[in-house]
């Protein structure tokens, strides 16, 4: 467990090699506080010792106290600036781990299970590193070391001194296993918490408009008092056996001080012996009992470092190591077979190939497998079988950068982060300037909504972008796209959020973002996409029919019916009593 962390410590683990000599170094001076005050209680007893010999053992011991608080303070500056570092190398792997892994084992953890990795797990190991580590090193090795210069003085006390060690250790031990036994069921409950409690948050609206506040509060509540119940009874099942760890381990003097005495008495211990020993013993036992401190928060970062190589170790999407050497940007899809869950195929043996600077559309009802295709293009999972090539080259072959440079994906749910617009857009295009990314914002129709806010490009978009609408997300989706000039151009829903009015400014947008490029685009309006180059029919994994819109009215019937369905949706009206409320949308 300590290896595994320290490999992340990289060039800062030293400093935490540096921190257990010093607090080594630190609790040796302490020790010696106690041999200076057994010197004057022995030469007071002796009635040998004079006021210079007071006052040296006096300064003795002021000075290891002073010596002891330099370096236990140093030696923790020095832990802690490991830790820290430590924490940082944790955090960048996983995070580099986590955008290598398919999107189904992202979206498989949960965000809850997420964000306790990523903060409190991560964090609580702070107390591995800075504390636990160079502190329970130091506060084992010194006793240990003491411990064997009693013999030196008198075994048979001390033996007596370590008399009350087995008890402390049995206690422990059955703490443990009492503690670990409970511990799957206590990191369950909470698991399953903060996943309720992030699904609360973020369906607050639909709970407030459907007047759901009291199932869903009571779920809530039920999982936060799971977790109350099962934390409880992981401590009630621990304390007794705490407690009396607690009592026997820095009880040094338990057997020493009567039978010791008895020994004195009978003349088989040396008085002066008896005194040191009781001195050494003493000045051990508050740090064998911080050491033991330490060791009852093993089982629980062992239990987090182990949740942690989990998630690090799960497989990583393929890629290989080659830049896009493609001949052009066409698209080849062959005998593509994939699952989400290893069980059920939703892509079944499908084979396509698309034309460079064409614009091919996927048609289909939903669940048809027509956005997880576009999705395993990007390269957001690893195929079951059979293998996608862009001019030729598999994507597998490539690097996910170079994958990435070769394509823009432009999906109905678009991320915003809580930073201005004109950093968001920048995304698609680090490196821009600031005339570029508002050139693609104007491109993207951008300009109408930007003039309302009170810092335009600069305004903050808000968590989540919820300072803008689902349309204006869209288009500062294209912006990206348009900035990013990726030769591959994927449309997913892109203008479902667009109300008739703007659809049109949404096209605009997207005929400057697709120019001479190879398009696809993902549809539920079929008159949107009439025009493309070759239509794809798919239905229930695979692809039904392909061509374009003429001939698919003729020759499949799964398209004809689409279209029907979507015509006939172009005109609907609301009726109550005589009224009617009629709406059509803009032909596109």
């Amino acid at each position: 467990m300590f290896k595994k962390v320290l490999e992340y410590a990289g060039e800062y683990k030293k400093y935490t090699f540096l921190a257990m000599f010093f607090l080594v170094a630190g609790l040796i001076f302490n020790v010696v506080q106690f041999f200076a005050v057994y010197k004057m209680i022995d030469n007071a007893l002796s009635g040998e010792g004079e006021l210079i010999s007071y006052l040296t053992w006096i300064a003795v011991f002021l000075a290891c106290g002073l010596l002891y608080m330099i370096l236990y303070i140093y030696g923790l500056i020095q832990s802690h600036y490991s830790a820290y570092h430590t924490l940082k190398n944790l955090r960048v792997s996983l995070q580099g781990k986590l955008e290598k892994l398919p999107l189904g084992v992202i979206e498989e953890l949960g965000v809850g299970p997420l964000k306790k990795v990523f903060i409190d797990d991560i964090d609580n190991m702070e107390l591995l590193l800075a504390h636990a580590l160079p502190e329970g090193f130091s506060n084992v090795c010194v006793p240990i070391i003491v411990m064997v210069a009693m013999f030196f003085v008198d075994w048979k006390l001390a033996l007596l001194s370590l008399a009350s060690l087995p008890l402390g250790v049995i206690a422990m031990m059955a703490m443990y296993k009492a503690g670990t036994g409970k511990m799957g069921d206590y990191y369950a409950a909470a698991r399953k918490m903060n996943e309720t409690i992030v699904e609360y948050i973020n369906g607050m609206e639909v709970v407030k408009i459907f007047g759901r506040d009291g199932e869903s509060y009571k779920r809530f509540s039920t999982d936060v008092m799971g977790y109350r119940d099962y934390t409880l009874a992981w401590y009630k099942m621990c304390w007794p056996w705490m407690a009396l760890y607690g009592s026997f381990l820095p009880c040094v003097a338990l057997f020493t001080l009567p039978v010791g005495g008895y020994f004195v008495y009978s003349g088989a211990s040396a008085f002066s012996d008896f005194l040191l020993i009781l001195c050494m013993a003493f000045s051990v036992g508050p740090t064998v009992m911080k050491a033991m401190s330490y060791m009852s928060v093993l089982p629980q970062l062992k239990y987090k470092i182990e949740t942690l190589e989990n998630i690090l170790s799960a497989a990583p999407l393929m890629q290989g190591t080659n830049e896009f050497k493609g001949k052009d940007k066409s698209i080849r899809f062959e005998n593509v077979t994939f699952s989400y869950n290893g069980e059920t195929d939703v892509i079944k043996n499908v084979s396509l190939d698309i034309d460079a600077n064409s614009i091919t559309a996927f048609v289909g009802e939903s669940g048809s497998g027509k956005s997880t295709l576009a999705k395993l293009l990007v390269h957001f999972y690893d195929i079951s079988s059979g293998s996608i090539k862009i001019g030729g080259q598999d994507i597998t072959d490539m690097t996910l950068e170079s994958l990435n440079d070769q394509i823009s994906f432009v999906s109905q749910e678009q991320f915003l982060f809580n930073m201005s617009i004109l950093e968001n857009i920048r995304i698609g295009k680090p490196e821009a300037s600031r005339e570029e990314v508002i050139e693609a914002a104007k491109k993207a129709q951008c300009g109408d909504f930007l003039l309302r806010l009170e810092n335009g490009i600069d305004s903050i978009a808000g968590d989540s972008g919820k300072m803008l609408s689902g349309g204006e997300r869209q288009r500062i989706a294209l912006a990206r796209a348009i900035l990013k000039n990726a030769p591959i151009i994927v449309l997913d829903e892109a203008t479902a959020f667009m109300d008739p009015e703007n659809e049109e400014k949404m096209n605009r947008a997207i005929a400057e973002l697709i120019g001479d490029k190879t398009v696809i685009v993902i549809a539920h309006r079929l008159y949107s996409i009439k025009n493309a180059d070759n239509i794809v029919v798919m239905d229930k994994g695979q692809i039904k029919d392909c061509g374009n819109h003429e001939k698919l009215l003729k020759s499949c019937p799964k398209y004809k019916e689409l279209w029907e369905l979507s015509v006939g949706a172009k005109d609907w009206h609301v009726t109550s009593g005589d009224n009617k409320v009629a709406v059509k949308e803009v032909s596109a």
